[in-house]
């Protein structure tokens, strides 16, 4: 019963909630996943670790980077609850924005041929700018 609890205690993160879904769609490194949510890169990978030593991830490096990946081989209870996870808030407006900006976030990586700290926070400011000329 005791590896139930901590599964729910993972998903009671909306952070880590929104990570996992993100990593449904596709292999994502830190940086990426920062410009989707908007959160800093030290709140990411202590995210990130979490899922990992929790056994929901696995590890690519490349150099100094590192991307993440939901394991292939979960074990069942995992799987479960990960697919019953997806079920319950794929079609939260929070969870759709995330894919929109992600698909933005690539876009953006393939113009300027980079993802790195200074290109999420470019990425960033523009996106506010346009927000900030939608509300005006």
């Amino acid at each position: 019963m005791r590896d139930t609890l901590e599964i729910f205690k993972i998903f009671s993160d909306e952070t880590r909630v929104r990570i996992l879904m993100l990593l449904l769609q596709k292999e994502l490194g830190v940086c990426q996943i920062a410009c989707v949510l908007d959160l800093s890169q030290p709140l990411i990978s202590k995210n990130l670790a979490t899922l990992y030593s929790s056994g929901f991830l696995s590890e690519r490096k490349v150099g100094k980077q590192v991307f993440y990946r939901i394991k292939k081989n979960l074990p069942q209870k995992l799987k479960i609850a990960v697919s019953t996870l997806k079920e319950l808030v794929s079609n939260e407006s929070r969870i759709i924005e995330d894919g929109l900006i992600l698909k933005e976030c690539e876009e953006f990586r393939n113009k300027t041929g980079k993802c790195d700290l200074k290109a999420v926070k470019e990425f960033l400011e523009q996106k506010r700018k346009i927000a900030g000329g939608i509300n005006e």
